[in-house]
Order: C-alpha cells, then structure tokens, then sequence
C-alpha cells in the first residue's frame, strides 16, 4: 500500500444533512445540511478502516454551503496549503454543499493553483436518504485524489470530474446536477479507475496566501443587464462604497445603454468592473472597441472571484 497519505477536509453540506423522511431530497418535509460530521461520514463507507492510516481527516466547518463566506475560504484555503506543503500527502478531498460548491473550487484554484489534486466532492441527496448518492461520490473523489498525474481543483459528481473554471451547477435536484458546458468534463470514474478526456487544470498561484487571515475583503457586487434595465442600482452600490462590480451581459457582453451609462460613470470613480455572459454556455468574447472590460469564459459569480482577488492583488 503506498504510504501517501489523503486528507480529507469536510465542510458541511447536503452530503452531510439529515432528513426527517428518508424520501426527502430537496428539503421540502425538513431536510437539513451539515447534520454529520465527515468523520462519521467516512467511517461508514466500506472497507475504510482497511486504509485508514494513510487518511488524514479533519472538519474546517460545518455548514449548509449557501451560507458560504469569506471567513471559511479562508480557514479552508490555509488548510489546503497547508497539506499540499507536506511530502507524504498525494491529494485532498474536501466535502462541500452544491449550492457554493463551483465558487470555493474557482477560488481555490484561482489562488492556490495546486501541483497535486485537491477535489471537492458532494451530494444532492442527505446521508440517511434511502438511497444517498454520498458515498459514491466519496469513493469516486478519492480515486481522483489518489490517481498519479493528478493536479488542480476539480469537483467529483455522479462519476464526471470538472474543472474548477468551467463547472457550474445547472439543475436544482437531479443527481448529476453540474456540468462544464461545452468545455465538458475533464474525464469520469468508472468502477474505481479514471478515464481522461482531456488534461488536469492548471494556473499559477496569487502572491495572497501570506496575510490572508487579516486581509481586506473587497466590496464587490453583481448586477444584471435586463430590458429595462437602468442606473439606480449601480448609483446605490456607489454610495455604499462598492469596490468592484461585475455586470451580467446579454448575449456576447451586450448592456443596455442606461445601465452601461451608470457603470461608465462609476468606473470614473474607481469602481472596477468587468462583464460576463448570462448565456448558460459559451465563452463571452471581448471587442476591440468594448467600454466595458471582459471576463472571458468566466460565469458571473466566478468572474467576481476573480475580481476580488484582482483588487486584494493591487490593495
């Protein structure tokens, strides 16, 4: 048995909740995220106490991932540096609700860009469901996690791998509810053993790990372009002291002109902002001649990481 080790790092979520009716998937009779802790978790998977020396197993948080913040990037973001840092460690494994699930991987990768494989995996059903989709996905991020060659932030659900840039979750309740677009997945686990369709995520890590525990978060929102869209919104973020602003475009980055007349005039202000794509798939493609800067390939929540990190860069 190779003496890597995996670390295990959970987080709350779906994966974690209990339900008051075993038929429950969506929450409707009283089903509840981050009930169990992810010791308890993989101590019922099978034959886990056969390898348990090489596993490394710690609880960040606890939480229902819509309620994601800052604070717990942060805690998780050191404890994945910290064991990527280790020579006996091969990979991580991080338990995650769906909800958030594409923004903590975008932000890991963004910053961290790991050497190793670190990946998040879920559930779209509780633990005491009658039939949890939990376990699987445990078992089919572990042997990601464990695969040599393997390296970045991906997500593991119902037996597809995504990259942290492209995946996106698309379906409120379906088991598989993630998909990368037309980018697609970056491969599947099929019985145990992975099968490639193209290569690992890679980037280079932000100069921010150093002090991020005192860093200063910056303010940035998200705005959408609609028919009948206009300025007042944007004028509000302005006064509160917004740093940033990503606009949710029409079609390829289109705006309409009283909402683009307002984010010209904060831009004059200091405000950045930048634009993504309400197109579910498809990478927005920037002009020569655009007044509003792009955020190519990027969905809008992702391209607001991106933003924030941009700003923590320059601060």
């Amino acid at each position: 048995m190779s003496d890597q080790k995996i670390v295990f790092l959970g987080t709350g979520g779906t994966i974690a909740g209990t339900a008051a009716n075993a038929l429950d998937h969506t929450g409707l009779t009283g089903y509840t995220a981050a009930q169990i802790g992810v010791h308890d978790l993989l101590a019922s998977l099978p034959d886990w106490q056969e390898g348990a020396e090489r596993y490394v197993v710690e609880q960040v948080a606890q939480l229902d991932s819509k309620d994601m913040g800052f604070d717990v990037w942060v805690k998780l973001a050191l404890r994945v540096a910290h064991h990527l840092a280790q020579d006996d460690v091969q990979g991580i494994v991080i338990t995650h609700g769906t909800d958030t699930l594409e923004e903590t991987a975008y932000f890991l990768q963004a910053l961290l860009a790991p050497s190793k494989p670190v990946v998040l995996t879920c559930a779209m059903r509780p633990a005491n469901a009658l039939v949890p989709d939990g376990p699987q996905n445990l078992l089919d991020a572990l042997a990601v996690a464990s695969s040599i060659g393997a390296r970045g932030v991906t997500v593991v659900c119902a037996g597809a791998i995504y990259g942290a840039e492209e995946v996106q979750k698309v379906h409120p309740y379906r088991l598989n509810a993630f998909s990368a677009g037309d980018a697609g997945p970056i491969g599947f686990v099929e019985q145990g053993r992975l099968r490639l369709l193209r290569d690992w995520p890679r980037g280079k890590a932000l100069p921010l790990l150093v002090g991020l525990a005192d860093a200063a978060w910056p303010r940035v929102e998200i705005v959408m372009s609609y028919a009948g869209a206009d300025g007042t919104v944007v004028r509000a973020l302005l006064k509160s002291g917004v740093q940033g602003l990503v606009v949710v475009a029409t079609g390829n980055g289109t705006v309409h002109q009283d909402l683009e007349s307002a984010l010209l005039m904060v831009m004059q202000h200091g405000v950045k902002v930048v634009r993504a794509t309400r197109c579910a798939e498809g990478r927005l493609l920037p002009g020569v001649n655009d007044a509003l800067p792009a955020a190519p390939g990027l969905t809008p929540v992702k391209a607001r990481i991106a933003l924030i990190l941009a700003l923590m860069q320059a601060a």
